[in-house]
């Protein structure tokens, strides 16, 4: 008896073992069949996709390659030459990555929403630098200055060595490098030195009251004709300019070349000393003279 009930027992639990396994096999097979089904509907779709992402990709190289060769013949900085291309090249990127999307059935909601988050949470990150690239764009075409051009702003005087999507290199008159933001660049008032190929010096030389005053002016006008770096066009001005407590003042107006301005103010300014000390015409310092009566 016992052994028959073991037996049996034993039956029972093979029996369970087997419809177990056997419902562990009918659901693999029926995800095997949905997966196939589903493959076999969607792999014609995929293979689009890809197709769409192969072709994709290469036109838009040789979109890029054919934009990159119209731009050099277009007077545009090297540097946004670089970054355009790069710009066109991302953005038919991304138009072909939602294309092959939208062929395999993903939503063009969900697509646009994720861009969408992602460009606001980038533009809130990078805000500083985003003023800078815009800066970066408006000095780059709007050409208020180029490489290796002459420029003062905020009382920063330099050469300037290159113009970059976010910074401007600039060399000052002491051999300093300053990179300065493009979006502070931008909004300051630049003064270009270098716009035109000439440039004005203004010199103020003072003499005393009881100075020869024609005769200063003309040692002066004869220094200027004497130095061939000066143009005769636009004229030299040598003039009266005001009257002060202890001395009068003459102002000197000269026209040079841009690469001419600081060696001919030099050049000026010693010659005069000399010649005012040659010929005992006095450059007065403040005074003040007390009579006692």
């Amino acid at each position: 008896m016992e052994t028959t009930a073991i037996t049996q027992e034993t039956t029972e639990v093979t029996y369970a073992a087997v419809e177990a396994i056997q419902e562990q096999v009918d659901k693999a097979s029926g995800f095997v069949d949905k997966m196939s089904d589903y493959l076999s509907r969607a792999l014609p779709l995929m293979i689009i996709a890809v197709i769409i992402l192969v072709l994709g990709i290469f036109l838009s190289k040789l979109i890029s390659k054919i934009f990159a060769r119209t731009l050099r013949n277009a007077n545009i900085d090297g540097t946004a030459k670089n970054f355009l291309v790069s710009l066109v090249r991302i953005s038919l990127y991304v138009i072909v990555i939602i294309m092959a999307l939208s062929v395999i059935n993903v939503p063009m909601s969900s697509i646009i929403t994720i861009f969408g988050a992602a460009g606001l949470a980038v533009s809130l990150a990078l805000q500083n630098c985003l003023s800078n690239i815009c800066g970066g764009f408006i000095l780059l075409f709007s050409k208020l200055f180029s490489a290796g051009d002459m420029i003062e702003f905020d009382g920063t005087v330099g050469k300037v060595e290159s113009i970059g999507i976010l910074y401007t290199k600039i060399s000052t008159l002491d051999n300093k490098t300053v990179f300065v933001p493009n979006g502070k660049v931008s909004d300051a008032k630049i003064i270009n030195y270098t716009e035109s190929p000439t440039r004005r010096i203004d010199l103020c030389f003072d003499i005393s009251y009881s100075a020869d005053y024609q005769r200063a002016r003309d040692i002066i006008l004869e220094l200027i004709d004497k130095n061939n770096k000066i143009l005769k066009n636009p004229a030299p001005v040598v003039r009266m300019s005001a009257h002060k407590e202890s001395s009068v003042s003459i102002d000197v107006l000269v026209w040079v070349n841009n690469n001419d301005f600081y060696n001919v103010r030099y050049d000026v300014i010693e010659a005069v000393k000399s010649e005012f000390d040659g010929n005992n015409i006095e450059i007065p310092f403040n005074q003040l003279d007390v009579h006692l009566k």
